[in-house]
């Protein structure tokens, strides 16, 4: 493993306008001075969540992810975010990691916010998506995937960054600053939550919080309310010395989803 340097986009999202968001993303992520490994950007970075599955989405290979490959290709890193996705028929709030090269991996989000309905036009996605990035092995997840830690859960040191992509609502903040984390002490790993700021269409407000939590529950990055692009290093010996130090995954129970 190599220290890793990630730039993380809390942005504005611009309520079901592909156009203005990719727009404004692409002027926003020009404030990047330093070479970076990953860009990451929010849930639904195109479009903001909305139900509207039927009116926006796109098909693999669409406007979105052309717009993601050639990023990754200008930047010369790996660019993560989740977009509306249509696919086989079936609707999906969907993770894609896109490689500088072009080449790029998928995560469906499994867990599906009923309280918002999202249940009823998406799919739920059934498998984990592990990447390796520079010797890490990173998991990325969707939002309410925060919540459910056996889903998240760090058997066998299968990941060592957790990431999380949100459009998690303001007045829920207190749940995710203390969720992440939980997630990063309790699976000794960095978790970094990246999500939007402003107002949505349906009025509810988003005050970022995106954040960077190390394996001991140290702050890295912390952000509220306000648009940021922000360029960190997350450092390998952290991960090393945390597991050396306090060994407790080897006593965890053997349990997971299949």
């Amino acid at each position: 493993m190599e220290n890793l340097k990630i730039s993380t986009f809390q942005g504005y999202l611009y309520w079901e306008n592909v156009d203005k968001n990719l727009q404004n993303i692409t002027t926003r992520l020009t404030g990047i001075r330093e070479k970076t490994d990953l860009i990451i950007l929010p849930e639904m970075f195109s479009t903001g969540f909305s139900m509207e599955a039927e009116k926006l989405a796109e098909p693999m290979g669409g406007k979105s992810m052309e717009w993601m490959r050639t990023t990754a290709e200008q930047y010369d890193c790996v660019v993560c975010g989740s977009l509306i996705i249509k696919d086989e028929g079936n609707f999906y709030n969907r993770l894609i990691w896109m490689r500088q090269d072009g080449s790029y991996e998928c995560y469906d989000k499994r867990h599906l916010f009923a309280m918002a309905k999202e249940h009823l036009p998406y799919t739920p996605g059934g498998k984990k998506l592990i990447v390796e990035l520079k010797g890490w092995k990173i998991c990325p997840m969707i939002c309410y995937d925060l919540r459910f830690p056996v889903w998240l859960r760090n058997a066998e040191h299968a990941y060592d960054l957790l990431i999380i992509i949100a459009n998690w609502p303001e007045r829920r903040s207190a749940h995710w600053r203390t969720l992440i984390s939980a997630r990063a002490i309790e699976n000794q790993a960095y978790v970094i939550g990246v999500n939007r700021v402003g107002h949505d269409g349906n009025e509810v407000y988003h005050s970022g919080d995106s954040t960077c939590v190390d394996p001991m529950g140290n702050i890295v990055y912390y952000k509220r309310d306000e648009e940021d692009l922000y360029t960190f290093t997350i450092l390998a010996e952290e991960v090393k010395k945390t597991r050396r130090a306090l060994p407790f995954l080897a006593d965890a129970d053997d349990f997971r989803i299949v």
